[in-house]
């Protein structure tokens, strides 16, 4: 038994939940989301919450479950509240501005690196050495932001580089010179 998947999906009033043929539809106040319905599940809309059933015992169905509960989840968050991920920059002259809205970091390499937000994201910037990524969709969001932290990833010497607020990065000793 999924022990995720017995959960009922809570959600306010202002959100819409559609169960169409091959996709569940979710409307909220801050956008659209789209996640996959699976067959071997049945989908039961009340008031304020969503159930989700098996259709049969299968091992996959068992995985669909909990899975299928956590996308409209994690989508019902994403149109009410919305998801947000913060970065910070740690290193001597680099750092990171807003032009429009593109972001544009100086990080150390010969030329600055400029990045172009994708549809359903925006960037803001809290100071040259803080900035954020924040969207509706959890997996955009923490895609965009893991893409980010890969221009300049945290070295692990002088921990120069880019990363996330609160990310404890361990610091290697330095390199001895052979005997």
């Amino acid at each position: 038994m999924s022990r995720i998947g017995k959960l009922p999906v809570s959600f306010p009033k202002s959100v819409k939940i559609e169960i169409k043929d091959d996709k569940i539809i979710i409307n909220g106040p801050k956008g659209k989301l789209e996640t996959p319905r699976f067959d071997t599940l049945d989908y039961k809309v009340e008031e304020d919450k969503l159930e989700i059933t098996p259709k049969n015992d299968e091992r996959q169905t068992k995985a669909y479950w909990g899975l299928s509960r956590s996308l409209i989840n994690n989508a019902v968050i994403g149109v009410t509240k919305g998801y947000v991920k913060k970065l910070e920059i740690v290193g001597a002259g680099y750092r990171v501005q807003l032009q429009g809205k593109k972001l544009v970091f100086n990080i150390g390499y010969s030329h600055p690196v400029e990045v172009e937000p994708p549809e359903g994201i925006e960037f803001a910037v809290e100071n040259p050495l803080k900035f954020s990524v924040s969207g509706i969709d959890k997996q955009k969001v923490g895609q965009v932001a893991a893409n980010l932290r890969a221009i300049r990833p945290p070295e692990p010497y002088k921990l120069k580089g880019i990363r996330y607020v609160g990310e404890r990065i361990i610091q290697k000793e330095r390199k001895l010179g052979a005997k």
